[in-house]
C-alpha cells in the first residue's frame, strides 16, 4: 500500500486590515466569518491546518477555530508564516500556505497545486489571467498576455518552505521566496471567484458568489 505525503496548510489570518478599515479576517460571509470558511476548506484537504492570528486573539481564537494549532503572528507577512511552520510537524511532506481572506478558494484549487508537488514539482501556485489594461507609472502599456495574477493557496515541498523561509527576511509571497532559493515553482489553473477580500467591495463580491 502506497503512504500519501502528509499536508499541512498555514492559514495566515494575522493582518489587521488596515485597507479595509478592520480586521476582515473576523468579518461574517454568508453565515460564516472569513476566516472559518478558509479554515473548514482547508480541512478537507489537509492532515492538519495551523491558524496565525494577531496575538491579542491567540486565546480566544484558541477556542473557536477547529486547527490543530493557532498562533501569533508576526510583523509581517512572512514572520507570521514563520511562526506558523514552527507549529506545523517535522514529518509533513507537502506544506500548503493560504491567505485566510481569500475565503473561496475551493478544495479544487488546494487539490491542483498538491498533485503538482506531489507529483515532483518544489511549489505549485494557483494562477488568473490578468484581464485590466495595466500601464506603466512612467507611461505606456504593459503586454497583459505576459501577465498573471498568483492567488493562493500556494504548496511546497515542506523542506524547501523551510529553508526557503529560514534564508530570508521578507516577502510578500512565500513561491517568491523559493523561486529566489533557485527552484521553480509550477503556475496551475486559479478561479476567479478566488478573491482576496482587501476593500467592503470585494467583501460584496465574495456576497455575490455565495449567494443561491
Amino acid at each position: 500500500m502506497v503512504t500519501q505525503p502528509s499536508v499541512w496548510t498555514v492559514i495566515v489570518a494575522a493582518g489587521s486590515g488596515t485597507r479595509f478599515g478592520g480586521a476582515k479576517q473576523y468579518l461574517e460571509l454568508a453565515g460564516s466569518r472569513v476566516v472559518d470558511r478558509s479554515v473548514a476548506v482547508a480541512a478537507q484537504v489537509s492532515d492538519g491546518v495551523v491558524v496565525v492570528v494577531p496575538p491579542l486573539d491567540v486565546e480566544a481564537e484558541s477556542a473557536r477555530l477547529d486547527a490543530a494549532a493557532v498562533v501569533a503572528g508576526g510583523p509581517s507577512r512572512a514572520a507570521s508564516v514563520r511562526n506558523g511552520l514552527g507549529a506545523v510537524p517535522d514529518d509533513a511532506d507537502i506544506i500548503c500556505v493560504h491567505d485566510a481572506a481569500r475565503p473561496l478558494a475551493g478544495a479544487d484549487v488546494y487539490d491542483r497545486v498538491i498533485d503538482e508537488v506531489r507529483s515532483g514539482a518544489a511549489g505549485a501556485v494557483p494562477v488568473v489571467p490578468v484581464t485590466d489594461t495595466i500601464r506603466r507609472v512612467d507611461g505606456g502599456v504593459v503586454d497583459r498576455s505576459t501577465l498573471q495574477a498568483v492567488q493562493t493557496p500556494q504548496a511546497f515541498r515542506a523542506e524547501l518552505l523551510r529553508a526557503a523561509h529560514a534564508s530570508a527576511d521578507d516577502a510578500t509571497d512565500d513561491a517568491g521566496l523559493v523561486e529566489a532559493a533557485g527552484y521553480s515553482v509550477v503556475a496551475v489553473e486559479g478561479h476567479s471567484r478566488n478573491v482576496k477580500i482587501t476593500h467592503p467591495d470585494d467583501l460584496a463580491a465574495a456576497e455575490a458568489w455565495l449567494a443561491p
